[in-house]
Order: structure tokens, then sequence, then C-alpha cells
């Protein structure tokens, strides 16, 4: 292993680790280093086909820019990890990287890579995780990615990808990391998608979703944070939302919801933060939610709600155990 991170190296990436014939981990993250030009198929990288015991490359945090060579498929499929977060890396994702079979981790997230999701990342059947938020990368969510068996993380937030949220991700029995926020997905929320029983984190927010939200919902047994905050999601609360087990955060605000408040939430005993603001909700405030004891922030503003604030929800309020935000209408 040689691991150089977290220093103030500068200046090109040497050809000559590919002479460490025995190298399993290089780390060069957080340091200043970059590639010949941003034209060049960075030649370094071509040096470390000669390293066949490679399985870990992590480059994070180095002004490299330019494009990803094609020569990444030249590396042994012996590589499990590549990570080039924060690179300044631009043009599209080579669909060489179909080449590095078992790969784990695959991480390109924070740089300007454009184009599509290569279809061919379907042939990396090993792969755990796939991180490309914050990027510009366009297209549908492809439906190739259905067929990652192992994924567990998929995190594709904060790009410009466009159309439905795939139904086959039921496929993915193994996710438990699910962010699909901040692009320009449309359609309804598949209600397959509630199927998927033991993932844990799902943000889809900041999207142009619409139709309503399926009571299939309370499928989802170790759900921990749900936020479909901003979208245009209408029809009536599931009152199923309150047969989820433990739930720590859940945001349904800015869409169209019309229903009163579940009295059903008074049972997510483990929620710290509810927002169900800027909706069209009615009705008052459920007195069940006197038993949310753990709860910190809690807003319901901007909605047509009325009547009392439950006791205990007030006295919460004046102990400073959360903070609360009501527009009473």
């Amino acid at each position: 292993m040689l691991d150089l991170s977290s220093n103030s190296f500068f200046g090109l990436i040497p050809n000559t680790f590919g002479n460490l014939r025995f190298l399993k981990r290089l780390v060069l993250e957080y340091n200043n280093l970059i590639t010949e030009s941003p034209t060049a198929q960075w030649s370094f990288l071509s040096s470390l086909t000669n390293c066949r015991k490679l399985r870990l490359l992590v480059l994070n945090s180095n002004p490299l820019s330019g494009f990803l060579p094609l020569s990444i498929g030249n590396l042994f499929s012996s590589l499990q990890y590549f990570l080039a977060n924060n690179c300044k890396l631009k043009g599209s994702i080579p669909i060489e990287f179909g080449n590095l079979h078992s790969l784990i981790f695959l991480e390109l997230s924070r740089n300007e890579l454009n184009g599509s999701i290569p279809t061919i990342v379907g042939r990396l059947r090993c792969l755990q995780v796939l991180k490309l938020v914050i990027n510009n990368l366009r297209g549908p969510i492809p439906y190739e990615l259905c067929q990652l068996q192992t994924l567990g993380e998929l995190l594709l937030n904060d790009n410009m990808l466009y159309g439905s949220i795939p139904t086959c991700l039921v496929n993915l029995t193994s996710l438990r990391h699910l962010q699909l926020g901040s692009n320009k997905l449309t359609s309804s929320i598949p209600s397959s998608l509630w199927t998927v029983q033991y993932i844990l984190y799902v943000n889809l927010s900041s999207d142009s979703l619409s139709g309503s939200l399926s009571s299939d919902i309370q499928s989802l047994k170790v759900l921990k944070d749900l936020d479909l905050s901003r979208n245009q999601l209408s029809g009536n609360i599931p009152v199923t939302l309150g047969d989820l087990k433990d739930p720590e955060t859940l945001s349904l605000a800015d869409n169209r919801f019309e229903s009163p408040i579940p009295s059903t939430f008074g049972t997510l005993i483990s929620l710290v933060s509810l927002d169900l603001s800027n909706n069209s909700l009615s009705g008052g405030i459920p007195k069940s939610l006197e038993a949310l004891s753990h709860l910190e922030n809690f807003n319901v503003s901007l909605n047509g709600l009325e009547g009392e604030i439950p006791t205990k929800v007030l006295v919460q309020y004046s102990k400073g155990h959360f903070q609360m935000e009501l527009m009473l209408q």
C-alpha cells in the first residue's frame, strides 16, 4: 500500500508508480496533483497496467482536469475501487469502465461530466456503490442498472437526468441508499419501489414527480430517511406511513397533498424531523403527535390547518424541545 493523501504534493502524477509491481492500494487524494494536459491520456494510468494486483485507486480532490481516458479499461480486472471525486473532470464517462468486471465501488461525483450514464455499467455485476452526484449527466436512468444485483448505494442526485424512475429498481434487493433528487425526473413514483423492503435512505426531492403516493410505502421495513419534497405529488398522505417502523426524517414539503395530517403519524416515535409545509393540508394537528417525544423540527407552515394546537405540543415547543413553524388559516 502507498498512501500519500492529505498533503501538499503538486505536479504530475509520476509514471514510475507502474514500477511497483506488487502494489494493491494507491491513495493520492487531497493534494494538488495534475495530469499532463486536458486532452492527455493520463500516462500514469497506462503505467499502472503493470500493477497486476492493484485493487484500489483513490484520486479524490486533485485538480486533474481534462477527460477520463479510454485507457481506464486497460487496468486489470483486479481493480475493485476507483474514486475520482472532485477532480474537475469533463466529458463523458468512457464505456471502457465496462471492462473492469471486479469493480465494487465507483465514484465520479462533483465533477463536470456530461453525456448519459453508459449502459455498459450494467456489466459491472460486482458493483456495490455507484456515486455520480453533482455532475451534468443527462438522459434517462438506464434500465441496465437494474442488473446490478449487489448494488447497495445508487447516488445520482444533482444532475440533469430526465424521464421516469425505472420500475425495475425493485430487482435491486440489496439497495440501501437511493438518491435521485435534484434532477428532471417526471411521471409518478412506481409503487414497486416501495417493495425494496430493506432500503434505509430514499431521496427523490426536487424533481417533477407527480401522481399520488402509494399506500404500499408501508412495506419499507427499516426506512430511516424519506425525502419527497419539492415535487408535484398530490392526493392524500397515506395513513400507512404510520406503519413504518423507525423513521427519523420525513419530508413531504412543497407538494400538492390535500388530506388532513394522518393521526397514524403519532406512532412514528423515532421521528426527529417532520416537514409537511407548503401543501394544501386541512383539518387540525392530530393530538396523537404529542407522543413524538424525539421530534426536534416540526414544520406545517403554508397549509390550511385550523383548530387548537395540542397542549403537549405547545409544552414541548415552549421548552425548546423542537422548532415549530405554523401558519393556521
